[in-house]
């Protein structure tokens, strides 16, 4: 297939020209490794003034390039794809992290539900931005509603990784089997190390906070809770003791991080 960008820049494909890459908003840059490996593909020099989760400035060039008109305008497209929506991604989880400053750990697991090419990029961006991707570092096992359902109940859930010492046990409280006091009740019993409240309602934590809080055991275990959960929340969050707070939609289906390529100048020979 023929290329018409061939015809369009025949008459100036030799010549060179100096463009600047430069955000729209203020935010966190994601995919710098990235662009750079796009770069040395086109053929074309970059300079990037800005590291892997730096700061950009509305309106302030953070890269440079230098190109034949062709590896311009393929570089509009390939290199502002693969730094916009991982830093729009990257500047949303940065904003959690803000807003929890320190009382909660925030994390993003929607990564999981997004297209198989695109995971990689979404889990750098999000601990770009300070937030993590999983509930806690590996090795774990995390025994979601589906685990409980096929077992029948969560201490049998429990009971088939009971010789699994090693990994951290996350189980899903949601009130399924049994009322959440007694999920709880069993999910510490079993040996869980982290219980998740994915039911997004605030009364089933509070149902699950006060059962640990009478067992003496909220100091032993700790407590997860997801379930439509945005960062204006966080606050609200923190100040009723939540351990780790899972935001999956409004950190991975933050809008681009929007940034324009503009040529500047022809380079002289």
């Amino acid at each position: 297939m023929v290329d018409v960008r061939d015809q369009i820049f025949a008459g100036i494909r030799d010549r060179k020209y100096r463009a600047v890459l430069t955000p729209e908003r203020d935010g966190i840059l994601s995919g710098a490794a990235e662009a750079a490996k796009t770069a040395e593909t086109l053929g074309l020099e970059w300079k990037c003034a800005c590291d892997e989760g730096g700061r950009l400035k509305e309106g302030v060039p953070f890269a440079e390039l230098v190109a034949c008109p062709k590896q311009i305008a393929m570089a509009e497209e390939q290199i502002i794809g693969t730094l916009a929506k991982a830093s729009g991604i990257a500047t949303a989880a940065k904003r959690a992290v803000d807003a929890a400053a320190g009382s909660v750990q925030i994390v993003s697991g929607s990564w999981k539900k997004m297209p198989p090419s695109l995971k990689s990029m979404v889990r750098q961006a999000i601990s770009t931005g300070g937030a993590s991707f999983r509930i806690c570092q590996p090795p774990m096992l995390y025994i979601d509603k589906n685990f409980i359902r096929m077992f029948g109940s969560i201490p049998a859930a429990l009971e088939a990784v009971a010789e699994q010492t090693e990994p951290t046990k996350i189980i899903q409280i949601k009130g399924m089997t049994c009322p959440v006091q007694e999920e709880t009740r069993q999910a510490l019993a079993g040996g869980a190390n982290i219980l998740m409240v994915d039911t997004g309602r605030l009364e089933d934590l509070e149902a699950c906070q006060a059962e640990l809080a009478q067992l003496g055991a909220r100091e032993q275990i700790q407590v997860a809770f997801a379930g439509n959960v945005h960062i204006a929340d966080i606050p609200d969050m923190a100040r009723r003791g939540v351990d780790l707070l899972c935001i999956g939609k409004e950190i991975v289906d933050a809008g681009l991080l929007d940034m324009k390529l503009d040529v500047v100048e022809e380079m002289k020979a």
